[in-house]
């Protein structure tokens, strides 16, 4: 447990960024046009940091010891489900398949950041910790879907 949190410590960006900008444009090349693609990448880059910062305020809220760095380190890795549904989607063009896919890296991604989360806040609030990262994946996911 003591190495987890010395690990937890040790944040990067560079990977978070890198996802962030793949989803930006795999959703911005399904866009109908340059307007809507511009809007596409915005809205996914706006959405991954301002939602880390909310999920970090609500973490501190709640008595967690957690600093915006590492939320957006760990948030920004667990996407990489939902950047790879994304992409699965892109390549198929089969509805169906989209949703699956969607809903596959959703649960992946909300699973894999559940053991960051629990870390953070204390036992009593678990429940009022998880429920905006879930959220925050369900955005995304939605976004995924609408492109």
């Amino acid at each position: 447990v003591a190495d987890r949190g010395r690990r937890l410590r040790d944040w990067d960006l560079w990977g978070p960024l890198l996802l962030c900008l793949a989803l930006g444009l795999i959703l911005s090349w399904q866009a109908a046009d340059s307007t809507q693609a511009s809007y596409a990448f915005a809205d996914i880059f706006v959405t991954v940091w301002v939602g880390s910062g909310v999920v970090t305020l609500n973490a501190v809220l709640l008595r967690g010891k957690v600093s915006f760095f590492q939320t957006v380190c760990v948030l920004g890795y667990c996407i990489f489900p939902l950047v790879l549904s994304a992409f699965c989607s892109m390549l198929l063009h089969i509805d169906w398949l989209k949703l699956l896919f969607v809903l596959a890296g959703l649960g992946w991604s909300a699973k894999a950041s559940l053991g960051f989360v629990t870390e953070l806040v204390p036992e009593d609030k678990k429940l009022l910790g998880i429920y905006p990262v879930w959220l925050f994946y369900c955005a995304i996911a939605w976004m995924i879907l609408l492109a």
